[in-house]
């Protein structure tokens, strides 16, 4: 089976934070198959540098992540690169129609939610609790509970 990561969860898990141990122990006791895009890899890479804008970690910390990122991506060990599908922004078009007024989901993360139904993933992984209720609303489960 393939999961769906968000942003959230993997800024957690290539950078130090709160929910850095939790993703760990997420992905090492998981035999999915983690699905990314460009659209995840492009928000991936500007999460960590505004980490370092924010002065959350070091531009050398920033580095390392990447580096292990793509190096993670490129053996495929458990992350896949798949290209967005076509219909993902019409699909985020519609979860927007259904959902945003009642839960104040933001645009990037219903492209998100879009995404891994396009993808046909059943498991989406996110650490964002607004994110977590559309998906959860869109037929996706979702770790971590919370």
């Amino acid at each position: 089976m393939s999961a769906y990561a968000d942003t959230s969860l993997l800024v957690s898990l290539y950078t130090r934070d709160s929910n850095s141990d939790e993703a760990s122990t997420l992905l090492r006791e998981s035999e999915d198959l983690i699905i990314v895009t460009a659209f995840g890899e492009s928000e991936f890479v500007n999460s960590v540098e505004l980490r370092v804008f924010r002065k959350e970690i070091s531009p050398a910390q920033a580095e390392r992540s990447l580096r292990e990122f793509q190096k993670d991506l490129d053996s495929r060990s458990f992350l896949a690169s798949r290209p967005v599908p076509p219909d993902s922004y019409e699909r985020a078009q519609l979860l927007s129609r259904r959902h945003t007024r009642q839960i104040g989901v933001r645009g990037m993360d219903v492209i998100h939610v879009a995404i891994a139904l396009e993808v046909n993933t059943e498991l989406f992984l996110t650490f964002d609790k607004n994110q977590a209720k559309l998906a959860k609303r869109a037929g996706l489960t979702v770790r971590p509970r919370r």
